[in-house]
């Protein structure tokens, strides 16, 4: 049997390439020995630009997309799922979550409803507390673009339940919020590294797999430098499981964010720095040349895959 080509994107929220100054960009802490080695030593800091090491690409990509003002996550995230220029397309950056405009953009064929209408199998695996579902019901909360895009291709988003057996991930890695802060005292607990090879597991049925981490933006906006360094410290130990696990010769791993934030915590604003793009595993060096910008990912995806581009 031919081995399957997957891809693994993870995306990690507000982070930009900032300053070489530990003192406002985390990034620029020596608290990450995974990405050190991928970068042989360098930081993923805008001084370092274009990167390319024997395990990784290091890109900064474009989130402004031609439009003054702030990146915002609504259409930066749509032109991510969709490879079309939302921003462009509404004359304006929006967000944080999609309004009746992102929508239909959204609408118009994410990669999650693309790749199933192809015959492939594209996946989401974030799971959500009944308290994110009840207040959507009630109709305090939006659906964000990402699971937006997910649901309008048909899967159900992931619950507590499917967290404790094992089928989905929480945001922070590790399960430990779930615990300490949402109040589920059984929610199973991983590791930084356990849950990387858990990520690995879930998707060995997949042809694409989208994992969410939002607390990124999160702790830029509250301008938590220590605190982004720890969270930052944890996705490391993250990929580094992940890596361990993964077969890097039959899988693309993208590492994304839709703008910069958490870089320069020298505000609580989003930035118009370069986000941060790293590539890791199979064709990685002739995918690096495609991208410049946010709608670049999606036929990286699907030339990756092999499977033909949309007609838009």
């Amino acid at each position: 049997m031919t081995p399957r080509r997957r891809v693994l994107f993870l995306f990690l929220d507000g982070v930009g390439l900032g300053d070489d100054d530990p003192a406002v960009n985390p990034l620029a802490a020596d608290a990450y020995p995974t990405l050190a080695a991928l970068l042989e030593g360098r930081r993923p800091v805008a001084a370092t630009g274009r990167l390319s090491t024997a395990n990784a690409e290091l890109i900064p990509t474009d989130a402004c997309l031609g439009v003054a003002g702030r990146p915002q996550s609504a259409t930066g995230q749509a032109a991510i799922l969709t490879g079309i220029n939302a921003a462009q397309r509404l004359g304006e950056h929006f967000g944080p979550r999609p309004d009746a405009r992102v929508r239909s953009i959204l609408d118009e064929g994410g990669v999650f409803h693309y790749l199933k209408s192809v015959g492939r199998s594209a996946w989401f695996c974030n799971a959500y507390p009944q308290s994110y579902f009840d207040a959507v019901q009630r109709g305090k909360r939006l659906l964000s673009a990402v699971p937006y895009a997910a649901t309008i291709a048909g899967q159900a988003l992931l619950t507590y339940t499917d967290l404790c057996a094992g089928r989905a991930l929480s945001a922070d890695f590790t399960g430990e919020g779930w615990r300490n802060e949402l109040g589920y005292a059984d929610a199973p607990i991983y590791t930084p590294q356990e849950a990387g090879r858990v990520l690995w597991r879930l998707s060995q049925p997949h042809d694409f797999i989208f994992f969410e981490v939002w607390m990124t933006d999160v702790l830029g906006h509250a301008r938590k430098r220590d605190e982004a360094v720890r969270f930052l410290a944890r996705f490391d130990g993250f990929l580094a499981g992940l890596l361990a696990a993964a077969d890097l010769t039959q899988t693309l791993i993208i590492v994304a964010s839709d703008h910069g934030n958490v870089e320069d915590c020298r505000h609580s604003k989003h930035t118009t720095n370069p986000a941060l793009t790293l590539l890791l595993g199979a064709d990685r060096r002739r995918h690096a040349a495609q991208i410049a910008n946010l709608t670049d990912f999606f036929p990286v995806i699907t030339t990756f895959l092999g499977v033909p581009a949309p007609e838009r």
